[in-house]
C-alpha cells in the first residue's frame, strides 16, 4: 500500500488500522486533544493545529510541518504518504485524494485500490474546499483558490485556480 503498490482495501490488517484510527479521530474531534492528535499522524510539528473534525484512513501515513493551520472539516484519504511542510494553511473543507482506481472496470470491481504521495510544500495556502488529487504536489510559496481541483503539479510561487486548476500568475 505504502509504495504506490495495489492492495485489497478489506484485508483485516488495514481494517483494524482504519478502526484504530476511526476511535483516535471520535476522541479527537470530541475533544481537540493534541496528544490524542500526536497518536494519530506519523508526525505534527511544533505549533501545527487541526480544527476539529478531522477524517482521515489512517493517520499514520500523515505529516505536517511546523506551524501549520488545518481548519475544519478537512479529508485526508492517507493510503498512501500526505505531507505538509512549514506554515501550510489550509482553509475549510479541504480534501487531500491520495487514493485510486483501477480504470478497468474488472480490475475496480475486485477490490483492488492503490494510492499516489500528496506533497503540499512550505509556506503554501490552499483555499476553501480544496481537491487535491492524486500524485500531485504544490510547489513552495503557491496559493490554490477556492473550489479548485488540482489534477497536476503546481509549480513554486504561484497562484492557480479553476478546475482543473491551472496558473494564472505568478507571485
Amino acid at each position: 500500500m505504502l509504495a504506490g503498490e495495489p492492495y485489497l482495501a478489506a484485508d483485516p490488517v488495514l481494517e483494524a488500522e482504519r478502526r484504530h484510527a476511526e476511535g483516535l479521530m471520535r476522541e479527537y474531534n470530541a475533544n481537540a486533544d493534541q496528544a490524542v492528535l500526536a497518536q494519530l499522524l506519523g508526525s505534527i510539528g511544533s505549533g501545527s493545529f487541526i480544527r476539529p473534525p478531522f477524517f482521515c484512513d489512517y493517520g499514520y501515513n500523515v505529516t505536517l510541518g511546523d506551524d501549520v493551520f488545518v481548519n475544519f472539516n478537512c479529508v485526508m484519504l492517507d493510503v498512501v504518504p500526505i505531507t505538509l511542510g512549514d506554515r501550510v494553511q489550509v482553509a475549510s473543507a479541504v480534501q487531500f485524494l491520495a487514493a485510486d482506481h483501477p480504470r478497468d472496470a474488472v480490475e475496480r470491481a475486485s477490490g483492488i485500490e492503490f494510492g499516489s504521495p500528496i506533497t503540499v510544500e512550505d509556506d503554501v495556502w490552499l483555499g476553501g474546499g480544496v481537491i487535491l488529487c492524486p500524485g500531485v504536489t504544490v510547489g513552495r510559496a503557491s496559493i490554490i483558490g477556492a473550489g479548485s481541483v488540482v489534477t497536476k503539479h503546481v509549480p513554486p510561487g504561484v497562484v492557480a485556480v479553476g478546475n482543473p486548476c491551472r496558473v494564472i500568475r505568478d507571485l
